[in-house]
Parts: C-alpha cells; sequence; structure tokens
C-alpha cells in the first residue's frame, strides 16, 4: 500500500522539489494549496491538489485523517508586519498540530522546515548547531522560532521533526535566482570590505534531507541543520558562478554604511505601498553579519544525511535549468 504524504506550499521552490522525491519513492501527494497558488511545478504530475489553505479545519481533516506523513514547508517569508509573520508561521501551524491531534495522532511523521534563521547568525565566527542558543535578528526570524516553540509543545502527542536549512538554491528558486541574473549582466555585489562566510544548500540535497529525517526512527523530537559540509565566501561563489556562466562580472564592494541607506530609503518608500519592501532594514542586518554557517554533524551521525552535491555541480545544474527556462 502506497504511503500518504501531505505537503504544505507544495507549488513553491522546495515544497514542488519535495514532492517529486515523494512521487519518486512511490508516495501517494496531496499537495494543500492556497486558491491563489500557481501549479506550474505541480501540472502534469500524479498528486492531488488541495486548495482549501491552512486555516479551514473543516476541509484539513479528511485530509490530513489518513496521512502516514505531513512535510510542513508553507511559510511567510516577506511581511509588512510581524502579525502577518505570526500568522502566516506560527497560526497556520497551530491548525495543522490540532487537526492531527484531533484525527490522526497514529501519523508516522511530521516534518516542519524552520531556517537557519530561527537560530540566528554564527557567534564568534563559530559554525551554530542545535545546541547554540537562538538569537534570531529579524521578524522573520522571530516567527520561525516561535513556530519551533509551539512545535515543541505538541512533541509529547506527536512524532514531530523541525528542520533548519541555511540559503537553498536549484532550479526553480527564484530569490538567489537574483543574484545569478545580476552576475549574467556583469555585475557581482559584496555587501562590505571583509570577506564573509556562509552555508548554502543545493534543493536537491535538501530534500533528501528531509526525506531522511521524515523516515527515520531517530528523528522524533530533534531538529536538525540540513546544508553543506563546507562553508563558503562570496569570492568563492564568484568564481564557481563564474565558470558555469562563462564570463567574469565586475565586482563592487558595498560599505554597510550605503547598505543601511539603501535600506532605510526603501523601507520608507514601502511606507505608502500595500507590498512589503523586498529590501528593508531587517534585510540590511542579514547582509551584513561576518557568517550565516551551520555545523550539520548531528544530521549526519543521526539521520546519515550527507551532501551529495557540490558547490560546483550545483551552481552548473541551477544555471543551465534557467537557461533553458529563458530566464537567464
Amino acid at each position: 500500500m502506497k504511503k500518504i504524504s501531505v505537503v504544505t506550499g507544495a507549488s513553491g521552490f522546495v515544497g514542488s522539489h519535495i514532492v517529486d522525491k515523494l512521487l519518486s519513492e512511490g508516495h501517494e501527494v496531496r499537495c494543500l494549496l492556497r486558491s491563489s497558488s500557481s501549479t506550474r511545478w505541480l501540472d502534469n504530475k500524479d498528486v492531488k491538489i488541495f486548495n482549501c489553505g491552512l486555516f479551514d479545519e473543516a476541509a484539513l481533516k479528511p485530509i490530513l485523517k489518513d496521512a502516514d506523513f505531513l512535510f510542513h514547508i508553507a511559510g511567510v517569508v516577506k511581511a509588512k508586519y510581524e502579525k502577518d509573520y505570526i500568522r502566516g508561521n506560527v497560526e497556520t501551524t497551530r491548525v495543522l498540530l490540532d487537526v492531527i491531534c484531533e484525527v490522526n495522532q497514529d501519523i508516522q511523521k511530521v516534518v516542519i522546515v524552520s531556517s537557519l534563521t530561527a537560530c540566528g547568525p554564527s557567534l564568534d565566527g563559530n559554525p551554530v548547531n542545535e545546541e547554540t542558543p537562538e538569537h534570531p535578528i529579524t521578524r522573520y526570524g522571530r516567527s520561525k522560532l516561535a513556530q519551533e516553540q509551539l512545535a515543541k509543545k505538541y512533541m509529547d502527542r506527536l512524532p514531530i521533526t523541525i528542520i533548519r536549512p541555511p540559503a537553498v538554491f536549484g532550479e526553480r528558486d527564484t530569490e538567489i535566482y537574483l543574484f545569478f541574473k545580476t552576475y549574467k549582466q556583469g555585475l557581482m555585489g559584496l555587501i562590505g570590505l571583509n570577506k564573509k562566510r556562509l552555508s548554502l544548500v543545493y534543493v536537491k540535497d535538501l530534500v533528501n534531507g528531509i526525506f531522511l529525517a521524515a523516515t527515520s526512527s531517530n528523528s522524533n523530537g530533534q531538529i536538525y541543520f540540513i546544508g553543506t559540509e563546507q562553508y563558503y565566501d562570496w569570492d568563492q561563489i564568484g568564481e564557481v558562478t563564474r565558470k558555469a556562466i562563462g564570463k567574469k562580472a565586475y565586482t563592487i564592494k558595498i560599505p554597510h554604511s550605503i547598505v543601511y541607506t539603501v535600506a532605510t530609503s526603501a523601507q520608507f518608500f514601502a511606507v505608502f505601498s500595500s507590498k512589503a519592501a523586498t529590501f528593508n532594514i531587517e534585510k540590511a542586518r542579514d547582509f551584513v553579519q561576518p557568517a550565516w554557517t551551520c555545523d550539520v554533524s548531528k544530521a549526519a551521525k543521526e539521520l546519515g544525511y550527507r551532501q551529495t552535491v557540490s558547490l560546483e555541480d550545483g551552481i552548473k545544474r541551477t544555471v543551465e535549468w534557467y537557461r533553458a527556462m529563458k530566464w537567464l
């Protein structure tokens, strides 16, 4: 009998790759979407789509009642107000967990995808790990930490695992894509005068790590960082991108003061818009951190997780996909 997996955020970047992985593993996949969600990455795939959103408890009950797995990927990454982050990242999780407690306490696993930002940037240059005291520096990070804290309250009743990825890149991404697009246009901007280090994860490595966590008997009640086993600076990333794109971009180092000036201006003008600013003071605070790195040793030891795609191969595959889609 097929395992039944429910995926929230299934139409998005990471969610759609989770769907692909589950289909390849022979699962019946149910996709929870908003009515406004695009199904571009789900079209012509053997999935069941439910456009009920994440607040309709009556609609959620029959979808989750016989599910073996729930992969909660959906979330709010950009909002004007903190209450919108809380609604999109915490309250949706509360509804899902309440429904499962009511109709399906025998579920095999609930996997919640959080974020490195829930923990915060590296401290004293050292990668954070699962024992690092949380110190989020943005409203988004605080909302993801609140989501984790909520989930912990259900861990005595449900088999919950939390995944904290760093920055994710790969096919279908539209965020880090902007870096590749700008590079292709001949420009690479570096924030600050000193090198900054970061963890990255290619989307298919992340998805493999998520699936390992879902199917492991060791992961109940645990948090895992899933990322690269190496850390990179932007010079390294730029050199790999140069090889993948086939041209060198002109590098500009942007002082932190200018970053904050631009962010302040963008945030001011966003006051007069109904939409949140793409770049704001919190995003600037993210960018100026010396390091966003995380240690994946726990996932390697307990789940058997390994980075299988190198930075070079991951960026090459990503650039080739962007070109095939006419995005680059």
